[in-house]
């Protein structure tokens, strides 16, 4: 095949068709390929008809043959082995120096091997995420490369020219980092983004049940929080979602079920943050209640027999709580990317990544599904001290959680009095008590688990680094755990 086309896709659902259509928006030639066949005909009869520089493929050695070299295929399937026997049936075909991309959600140890086996065939590898969705994808992504870093030069004006642009005309698109960073960057967006979904999930549930507030109403709450500090692509779609109607003229969101799955990069998240030590207990919270949603018929009986016990109505002032809320729910952001990037940062020193963190922002700035004005003070954060250890100790969002901190406490007591459950805006102000708390009750712990395992502990009258065991029973010797294995 002599086409000679700047890049390959496989994998043409949705986001891939998007994908392909945004590239060839800005002048590159795309040949495409589907498993299924009869979906490259679908696709250019249909979304690619017209587009003479998109060109269909029915086999992966044809695919192969009408790429410029180096060859560059994008693979836009499922994550997991799909991506593994892709790659497997590409090989084949390909030559040293040629890139395979894997712009799926996969998980980041799955880009690190891969990254590694086909290195040593000499095929250099991309994992990438890519966040935005179907617009996304079609009008501009935020796209987080990693991987090999000699495949960047190749791919780095296809990949920023098709990615979303901020204000000032920057991409939200740059290299992430080696082997699986820019995947596990992705990650970490989209457990900050389960945060964000729930803290904003909670925030309508006490605004509609515990205030009365209809949909009408919600919807002019969250208009007017789209315009100022809470300006984002969440709040503003469920700024739409308030008013969407069904075709009888009732709320739509009224009528969806309460329950809640997910793809994988959530618990990912959480996972990893147990991995690293690091608490990340807001996304935490947030994957709990989407499985705990799942749970809709054991919560549905549960509801006729356990009661709430001493809670009571609302009887303040609505508009005051409201801005509470709002207030609360800004705060517990702040803490969910602080959180998020706790966690890059302990995974950057475990792999050996360096890790961009103010590119990190700019690059969530546009195109994905967090983006949102908040994104900016993050940049400038990391702009003043690219050092900095936690966001809170920004001067900034210092400031900003000094203001919220009363209406924040408001609200999870409120909460509490309503009988409302609201996991991530409450885990959001544990976290916070417990980071800024000089002492903690773990010396009590540390006890216990001498008395019970002989496993010793520090003293604050000694250096740290020294280590003790108490004889607590009289009867237990001085033989501690760390002195022999088992």
């Amino acid at each position: 095949m002599k086409v000679q086309a700047d890049i390959g896709l496989i994998g043409l659902a949705v986001m891939g068709q998007n994908l392909v259509l945004n590239m060839n928006d800005h002048g590159y030639s795309v040949a495409v390929f589907n498993r299924t066949t009869s979906k490259v005909d679908d696709f250019l009869k249909d979304a690619a008809a017209g587009r003479d520089t998109i060109y269909g493929t029915y086999s992966i050695e044809e695919l192969a043959a009408s790429l410029k070299r180096p060859r560059k295929i994008m693979l836009m399937v499922k994550a997991g082995a799909v991506v593994d026997a892709f790659i497997d049936m590409i090989l084949p075909h390909l030559e040293e120096g040629d890139i395979i991309i894997d712009g799926g959600n996969s998980h980041f140890p799955d880009t690190t091997r891969r990254t590694r086996e086909l290195k040593e065939k000499g095929i250099l590898f991309i994992g990438t995420g890519v966040s935005g969705g179907e617009e996304g994808a079609r009008r501009g992504p935020s796209i987080m490369p990693g991987g090999n870093p000699e495949a960047w030069p190749h791919v780095k004006d296809i990949f920023q020219d098709i990615a979303a642009k901020t204000d000032d005309g920057s991409a939200c698109c740059e290299w992430v980092g080696s082997e699986g960073a820019g995947h596990y960057v992705k990650m970490v967006h989209n457990g900050i983004e389960y945060g964000d979904m729930q803290l904003i999930c909670e925030a309508y549930q006490l605004m509609a049940e515990g205030l009365g507030l209809s949909y009408e109403e919600l919807h002019e709450v969250f208009s007017e929080w789209n315009k100022g500090e809470l300006d984002s692509y969440l709040i503003e779609i469920t700024r739409d979602i308030m008013a969407f109607k069904d075709e009888d003229g009732e709320p739509l969101v009224g009528k969806i079920l309460d329950t809640a799955g997910q793809k994988g990069t959530g618990k990912w998240t959480g996972i990893s943050s147990l991995d690293l030590g690091v608490p990340v207990t807001l996304i935490g919270e947030a994957v709990f209640a989407r499985a705990l949603s799942a749970m809709k018929e054991e919560r549905v009986e549960a509801s006729k027999v356990l009661k709430a016990v001493g809670t009571h109505s609302f009887s303040g002032d609505k508009k005051a709580f409201i801005e509470d809320i709002r207030q609360a729910l800004l705060a517990s952001k702040i803490v969910s990317y602080t959180q998020g990037y706790m966690l890059m940062r302990e995974a950057a020193k475990e792999n050996g990544w360096d890790l961009n963190y103010g590119g990190i922002a700019l690059m969530w700035r546009g195109g994905c599904i967090i983006r949102s004005v908040f994104l900016g003070k993050i940049k400038e954060a990391f702009d003043k001290d690219s050092e900095l250890n936690n966001l809170l100790l920004d001067d900034y969002f210092q400031e900003v959680i000094g203001r919220c901190q009363t209406s924040w406490r408001k609200v999870i007591t409120q909460a509490v009095n309503l009988g409302i459950p609201v996991p991530t805006l409450s885990a959001a102000l544990m976290f916070f008590d417990g980071y800024r708390s000089k002492r903690l009750p773990a010396n009590l712990l540390q006890a216990q688990r001498d008395y019970f395992g002989a496993h010793t502990f520090e003293r604050t009258d000694k250096p740290r680094g020294e280590f003790f065991h108490a004889n607590w029973t009289g009867t237990g010797g001085n033989v501690a755990s760390g002195t022999y294995e088992v």
